[in-house]
């Protein structure tokens, strides 16, 4: 075999472990399953304005620590959605972020398309992490969904330019 042979498989095989390892560490690393015991789901109450627990069933959620934005959950949600409406603030902006595909019980897709009809969003928590909301959407089912987005003083801020009016300013490192 040729010297020039061996170097581009070399060069093939490098970059095939390294593809795999990309993947592995974008799909699967980072990502921690919360136990069902620890779920602590919360929506922002109308009246005071704090978010407050609320009960929730058959709890399946991901989180990571290298991203403040990679948190998904699902979930049966133990109040109806009048009573929901009625006493939780409504989320107008959301948009579900894509899951791992291995966390089936999470279709961005599907949630996104019951958000434009049917299921309702609320406010989990505004700035779980500056710039970053907790969305919980809920279908009239009653299954639920949790997951973090970016609010519009994250989508600024993240993108490099001071926080708009009516934000809070950017910790230090965030600009």
């Amino acid at each position: 075999m040729s010297a020039g042979r061996i170097a581009i498989l070399g060069i093939l095989v490098t970059a095939l472990v390294a593809g795999i390892a990309l993947y592995y560490l974008q799909v699967f690393a980072y990502y921690e399953e919360i136990p069902p015991e620890e779920a602590k789901v919360q929506l922002v109450n109308l009246s005071t304005g704090e978010p407050e627990d609320v009960r929730v069933e058959n709890f399946q959620g991901i989180d990571s620590g290298s991203s403040p934005i990679r948190y998904r959950a699902c979930f049966d949600m133990g109040l109806s959605v009048p009573t929901l409406t009625e006493t939780y603030e409504i989320y107008e902006e959301a948009v579900p972020l894509v899951a791992p595909g291995w966390f089936d019980c999470f279709d961005a897709d599907e949630i996104g398309a019951a958000l434009e009809d049917q299921a309702i969003a609320f406010l989990g928590e505004e700035n779980i992490e500056y710039g970053v909301d907790r969305v919980v959407a809920v279908m009239p089912d009653g299954r639920a969904y949790a997951w973090n987005q970016l609010n519009r003083c994250g989508e600024v801020v993240f993108d490099g330019d001071p926080a708009p009016e009516g934000c809070p300013p950017a910790p230090e490192g965030y600009r």
